[in-house]
């Protein structure tokens, strides 16, 4: 269908200094940080997406975004990182054997060590989604990133559960795609394909089972992740621009971080795809290891309809409130999915206000030693 509004765009933001920033990493992969900026800035905020989605997901054009919203009230520098998962960088159109842990070691100790080279040793917030959420929880815990004065996780963080259909999606996801269909990623967008190919017949297929709506890339959106029709949102939460440029919004990815989070979900909670890997040493086996202390103080938020994480991060405050009660916080919202406390039309009002009363109360909390 034609695009309605641009791909990439950063029309969404208004009134603010964007500056890119590009640096590479341990393993030798380039990544991007875009950083917004109005006035006077103070304390900052990393703002990090989750798998196939990018930036875009916070600088919408279509409703008040994140990244609009804390510039306006009062947090005037927000620096959104694209790491690995991003649908912006054509490697993830291959094959690729990226795990959570390469993100977790590799991506953000660097991301962060460029934002502190720029603000010195003002307080960074993190406000993380998906498995952006889950693998930064990762670096944090397993001490690969230091010097974090708040953390928001939505949707899903240490302790990653799902569905039964998405267990058995998760099984059999990985072969299906690379061995059966024979191709590298799988694509949100394929029923747009030009022309015939496997993923279009594929597309076809999964929408003659998704008759919710009238948008392919929403019903392979469902299959992709979560269980419902559909499965990531509720359509009544999404602006209808939105919701027909899903497409667009989430974008191909390798198949192969379905097998960390299979072996996640199994554990129970956060493990390393490779435990034998010297590559990984630095990391602990268990990431729940160094709860106890981990001083940074994290809000686990997740929607009261989120199909794809089922009830993951209420289980991971009660895990951590045992372990250190009181340090951390959770707030369910109500109405919400797993992606629509970020994309819906309404997220100023019913979901972002949660975000700033969290960000408020540890605002000017000195920034944590860093090691």
């Amino acid at each position: 269908m034609p695009r309605e509004i641009p791909l990439y765009t950063l029309s969404g933001v208004r009134d603010a200094e964007v500056t890119p920033y590009f640096f590479s990493t341990e393993d030798k992969i380039g990544l991007s940080l875009t950083r917004f900026r109005r006035g006077e800035a103070g304390e900052a905020v990393l703002v990090i997406h989750g798998l196939t989605t990018s930036t875009d997901m916070f600088i919408m054009p279509e409703h008040e975004n994140l990244v609009s919203y804390l510039l306006d009230n009062g947090f005037r520098d927000v620096w959104c990182l694209d790491y690995r998962m991003s649908n912006r960088y054509s490697y993830n159109l291959f094959k690729t054997r990226y795990n959570m842990d390469d993100i977790a070691l590799f991506d953000y100790p660097p991301a962060v060590q460029l934002m502190r080279g720029e603000i010195g040793d003002r307080p960074i917030h993190v406000i993380c989604h998906c498995l952006g959420a889950v693998s930064f929880l990762m670096s944090l815990f397993g001490k690969a990133v230091t010097g974090i004065s708040s953390v928001i996780a939505n949707s899903v963080g240490l302790t990653p559960r799902v569905p039964g259909w998405s267990r058995v999606k998760l099984q059999v996801a990985p072969f299906g795609v690379e061995t059966v269909l024979g191709l590298p990623y799988i694509n949100p967008q394929w029923g747009e394909d030009p022309g015939l190919s496997r993923g279009k017949l594929f597309a076809r297929a999964v929408s003659a089972l998704h008759r919710e709506c009238d948008v392919p890339a929403c019903h392979m959106l469902s299959l992709m992740w979560g269980t419902g029709w559909p499965a990531l949102y509720s359509h009544d939460k999404l602006a209808d621009v939105t919701h027909r440029r899903g497409g667009d919004l989430y974008g191909a990815t390798s198949v192969h971080y379905y097998r960390h989070v299979r072996k996640m979900v199994k554990a129970g909670r956060a493990v390393k795809m490779e435990p034998g890997n010297s590559t990984y040493d630095r990391l602990p086996d268990d990431y729940l290891t160094y709860a106890a202390e981990i001083e940074t103080p994290v809000l686990f938020a997740t929607g009261d309809r989120n199909n794809v994480f089922r009830d993951s991060n209420v289980v991971c405050y009660r895990e951590l409130e045992k372990i250190v009660p009181g340090r951390h916080q959770l707030r369910i919202l109500p109405g919400y999915g797993h992606q629509d406390p970020f994309m819906g039309a309404n997220v100023a009002q019913d979901v972002f206000p949660h975000f700033l009363e969290f960000l408020e109360k540890h605002r000017a909390r000195p920034a944590l030693r860093r090691g």
